[in-house]
């Protein structure tokens, strides 16, 4: 019984712990960039010591993915999103939530880590689409997966000029645009992808 008073008591300690130190990342990447925040600065910040930081995180770079992924999936949770159109939409809207925290990344030296992050969560979304549709027409499935890596490719596209027009696109009418033109696309495989010969 006391063991599992201890437990749960150094679960809750943890994730107290965990906790600060995203939140008190994501108040210093509101101020600065990211590659002017250092394992030093964020402790003292945070008011822990060296080794309870790394307990945590490997490295100030692990941090930053588990921050990217927080702010990123909000939306998609909240939207309950299941096309790729609402992926792409919530993954957007998102970045407009936390804007000064991703462009003082994205104008960092760690710029790659939010554009690898989106291209593989786009990628997995787009990727499954596919194969569910090749599935179920007996379509295809290398016609699906060319498919699902020439909308992967413009999405990303689209998110980086997304990301140079300072996030000013209009996202609704961009992935509305992008979805019939990529259905079109899928339609013209042989009337639809095809089927495995």
């Amino acid at each position: 019984m006391i063991m599992g008073r201890y437990t749960e008591r150094g679960v809750y300690m943890a994730n107290y712990t965990q906790k600060l130190i995203i939140d008190t990342f994501n108040e210093m990447l509101d101020r600065m960039p990211f590659d002017k925040i250092t394992v030093t600065a964020l402790i003292k910040e945070c008011q822990i010591g060296r080794n309870t930081f790394y307990y945590h995180y490997q490295d100030i770079y692990e941090l930053l993915d588990e921050a990217l992924a927080q702010w990123l999936e909000g939306h998609i949770e909240s939207t309950s999103a299941q096309s790729w159109q609402d992926v792409a939409k919530a993954i957007l809207y998102s970045c407009i939530d936390h804007k000064k925290r991703i462009y003082n990344v994205y104008n960092s030296l760690s710029r790659d880590q939010i554009c690898f992050y989106v291209f593989e969560r786009i990628s997995s979304t787009v990727s499954m689409y596919m194969e569910e549709y090749a599935r179920i027409t007996g379509g295809d499935t290398a016609r699906a997966k060319l498919a699902s890596e020439m909308i992967t490719y413009t999405i990303s596209g689209f998110f980086m000029r997304f990301l140079w027009n300072d996030m000013q696109d209009d996202i609704d009418d961009g992935i509305d645009k992008l979805g019939v033109i990529f259905d079109e696309l899928i339609d013209s495989f042989d009337g639809g992808l095809g089927t495995d010969k």
